[in-house]
Order: C-alpha cells, then sequence, then structure tokens
C-alpha cells in the first residue's frame, strides 16, 4: 500500500469519533427498556427512603413530621456513644460477624471444591438440591426446626449427648453455646447456596491445564492448590468484599428468631437494637442515627478492604 493512503487512512482513524453515550442509549433503547422494572424497585425502594436519614439530625415527632421537628445537628450521635448498650451490642455485632466470615465465608468454597471432585453425576446433583434446600426456608420456619432439634429435653442432639453420657445443653438459652449455635446453623442455611457461584467459576478453567497437570504428576490436591483456586481466586476477591462490607450485619432475622432475654448480653446486635428501641420505645431519631452510623462504617469498609484487594493484585469492584 503506498504511502498516501496509510496516511489518510490513519488521518481519518484519527478524526474517528465514538458514538455520544446518547446515541449508544438510543441504539439500545429496548434492552434499557427491559432495565426500568429494576430500577424503579430501586428507586423507589432504595433511593427514596433516603429522604428519611435526615430524621437522625432531628428531634424527630410523629405529629410535627420531618420537616416540622427540630434540628439537633449530632446530639443522637454523642448519645449514641454515651450509652452503655450500644458497646455491648457493637462488640456482639463485630464478634458474630467475625465468626460468621471466618467460619461462614471458606464454607461455600470447601463445599463447591468438594461437588467438583464427584464424579457420580446423579449422586452430584443430589446432593447440591440437598445443600441448597434450607436457603429457600425462612428463618422463621428454621427457628422452629432448631428448637425442635436442639431442645434440651427431647430434641434429637441433646438425646445423642445423653447417650454418650455428658449433660444436655440448652443451645439456644445457654450464653457459652449460643453464638456457635448462630454461626452454624447459618452455615447450614447458606452454604449450599453460596456454592452456585463457585461452582459457576470452576466450571470455566481450561480443562487443558489439569491435563497438563496429570501429565506432570501433579496429584488432585496439588491440582487443588495450584490451578483450581487460583482460578477462581478473582471471584473469591470480590465476593470477600461485599461480604466485608455486611460486616455491621450479623443476620437481623436469624437472630431476632432464635435469641431470647436469657441470651440478650452475647446475642443483642445493632439490628435487633434498633428494631426493639425504635419500635418499642418510639425512639426514632435516636435509632436511625444508630443505623445510618452502621451503613457508613460498612461503606468505608468496602472501599478499604477493595483498596487492600486491589493493591495485593487480585480483581477488584473498582
Amino acid at each position: 500500500m503506498k504511502p498516501e493512503a496509510l496516511s489518510k487512512r490513519s488521518t481519518a482513524k484519527a478524526y474517528h469519533r465514538e458514538p455520544s453515550v446518547w446515541l449508544q442509549y438510543k441504539k439500545h433503547k429496548y434492552l434499557l427498556l427491559m432495565l426500568a422494572p429494576g430500577l424503579i424497585w430501586y428507586v423507589i425502594f432504595y433511593y427514596g427512603p433516603l429522604y428519611g436519614i435526615q430524621i437522625a439530625f432531628k428531634d424527630y415527632r410523629i405529629m410535627a413530621g420531618i420537616g416540622g421537628s427540630e434540628w439537633v445537628g449530632l446530639f443522637h450521635f454523642k448519645q449514641m456513644f454515651i450509652v452503655s448498650d450500644f458497646w455491648l451490642i457493637l462488640r456482639n455485632t463485630l464478634l458474630i460477624s467475625f465468626y460468621h466470615i471466618v467460619f461462614g465465608f471458606p464454607a461455600p468454597i470447601v463445599l463447591a471444591l468438594l461437588f467438583n471432585e464427584l464424579r457420580l453425576q446423579l449422586f452430584k446433583r443430589i446432593a447440591q438440591s440437598i445443600s441448597y434446600l434450607p436457603h429457600f426456608f425462612s428463618w422463621v420456619i428454621l427457628a422452629g426446626l432448631l428448637a425442635i432439634i436442639l431442645s434440651p429435653t427431647t430434641g434429637i442432639v441433646n438425646q445423642f449427648i445423653q447417650w454418650l453420657g455428658f449433660e444436655p445443653i440448652y443451645f439456644l438459652g445457654d450464653k457459652n453455646y449460643f453464638r456457635f449455635t448462630l454461626v452454624m446453623s447459618g452455615i447450614w442455611k447458606e452454604i449450599g447456596w453460596g456454592t452456585i457461584i463457585y461452582l459457576a467459576a470452576l466450571a470455566g478453567i481450561d480443562p487443558h491445564l489439569y491435563e497438563a497437570a496429570v501429565m506432570d504428576g501433579a496429584s488432585r490436591f496439588r491440582q487443588i492448590i495450584h490451578i483450581t483456586l487460583p482460578s477462581i481466586m478473582p471471584v473469591i476477591a470480590i465476593l470477600f468484599i461485599l461480604r466485608i462490607g455486611h460486616l455491621m450485619d450479623a443476620g437481623f432475622d436469624q437472630v431476632l428468631n432464635l435469641y431470647n432475654p436469657a441470651v440478650y448480653s452475647v446475642s443483642d446486635i445493632i439490628d435487633t437494637y434498633v428494631f426493639r428501641t425504635g419500635i418499642n420505645r418510639m425512639q426514632y431519631s435516636f435509632t436511625t442515627a444508630v443505623g445510618l452510623f452502621k451503613n457508613v462504617v460498612g461503606f468505608i469498609l468496602v472501599l478499604l478492604t477493595n483498596y487492600i484487594v486491589k493493591k495485593s493484585g487480585q480483581e477488584s469492584l473498582f
């Protein structure tokens, strides 16, 4: 090709402009229209309620409304750090969330790896279906089942413990065992559902990598360590960032349905405290301040964890 033609082509590329954003929207208008129901739902139920955040900075009165209530600034936030109960519920929230992360986050990864090693497809499908099942039951139902199974008098677990020669344990009423019960029941409910994303990531691994590893004499354990885990590490990193963002959420539904006054000192978390104080005592401004504090901390944790993961060379959210 002549130099003049090359020059003209490069000049044409230089003056080429990408279509504007609005032209892209117009081109894909029907695809965007499909997003409309989801976007409307988010606007109504997530962004609309943000208007009520100002209650945390006001002495809210129902009859006066949000606009007519007196502005008190950071008064409720100061009160939050003065109230002795706040430090107890903050400690409980962080401890329970920490246990959920340490024991609950790796659980679906391990189960997905075990499922991936199964060669009998019928047994694999049955096992997956059984592991998914608890996810579809609400904590109201599961709390009733746990109360029956873990009953210190008639529960099958305590029957087995007594058969071994030990004293029965009141799992839902003993402070020493309640957090353990929370974490284990949480893992039991969500472990199967959590494997879905990891199994999808495992399905995308190039099988030639395993074939090459077998040719080199690598065992199944070696293949998991050097091929499987590194291949799904980006997915693990992203899910870990999202999980850290929920550090201040220790499982409201679960705790509310399982705890009782006997274990408040080890189980009362921010969400249950806000529910009891806000609804029963009608302290709407104070509990809104507590909830806003929790959400701001969660947002900061997401940014911090994302930065650390990005610096370590792993896949990040942004």
